[in-house]
């Protein structure tokens, strides 16, 4: 029979072919692998796909509120652990107990008060030559107004709806003011209980409010000074332990 390849031709024909495609198939694969490795160092165990953007504003928004949960946790806690105790010593020496609180700022207060209520400048405000950093609240001129307020007899006080003692901290943070951990951004609110009058004439008097006044006219920042006749102010919520920096050795 003479015609087509014999079986032994086209076995010998297949097994020619078959090297070039061994060899091709260890070079895919050997650039597969440099790609696979290349990935993974570049990448160092992270997805190199880019993450959404998450909005600054909502992150601290979402902090906030965490912390004020824990917050009115703590509170609730305190308070139970405060009737405990009262039971437990069957009312003995509850009038100490009372007065302890009061000062400590651990019971609500109510009674007439005056509001601070302070804010930027608005942001079209860009006057030449002046620094920016003066066109904003800071925690120096939040601390002015708490200062003025207790030496005029202020009774209680709140920032932000949130009761002040003295464990309270008042931290600048970009352009936010920390309280008991919890950022807030402007307006910035203080309350006092207390005599009216003889706040409001500390506002007046106050040298550094004074000054502050004299940008407030120039650069439009925010500074109002308002009268309630009657405030429920909650109890202290924050931190109950003192919290304070060392001096290196």
């Amino acid at each position: 029979m003479d015609g087509g390849p014999t079986l032994k031709q086209a076995r010998e024909r297949a097994r020619a072919t078959r090297g070039p495609l061994r060899f091709a198939s260890v070079i895919v694969c050997v650039v597969a692998g440099f790609m696979m490795t290349t990935s993974a160092l570049a990448s160092r165990g992270n997805d190199l796909r880019p993450a959404r953007t998450t909005e600054l504003a909502a992150l601290v928004q979402a902090e906030a509120d965490r912390v004020d949960q824990l917050g009115r946790t703590a509170s609730g806690l305190r308070a139970e652990v405060d009737g405990l105790t009262a039971r437990a010593e069957g009312g003995a020496g509850l009038p100490d107990l009372t007065a302890a609180a009061e000062r400590a700022d651990s019971v609500p207060v109510t009674g007439p008060a005056v509001t601070v209520t302070l804010t930027d400048a608005p942001a079209s405000v860009a006057p030449a030559g002046v620094d920016p950093d003066l066109l904003v609240v800071h925690q120096q001129d939040i601390q002015a107004v708490v200062n003025a307020l207790w030496s005029a007899g202020a009774e209680a006080m709140t920032i932000q709806g949130q009761r002040v003692s003295s464990r309270t901290g008042i931290k600048c943070v970009g352009n936010t003011v920390v309280l008991h951990g919890v950022p807030y951004a402007p307006p910035y609110r203080i309350t006092a209980i207390g005599p009216v009058q003889n706040l409001e004439k500390a506002l007046r008097e106050s040298d550094y409010l004074r000054i502050y006044r004299t940008y407030v006219d120039a650069y439009r920042l925010g500074y109002e000074v308002s009268r309630q006749a009657r405030v429920e102010m909650p109890a202290y919520a924050g931190p109950a332990d003192f919290q304070y920096a060392r001096v290196p050795r």
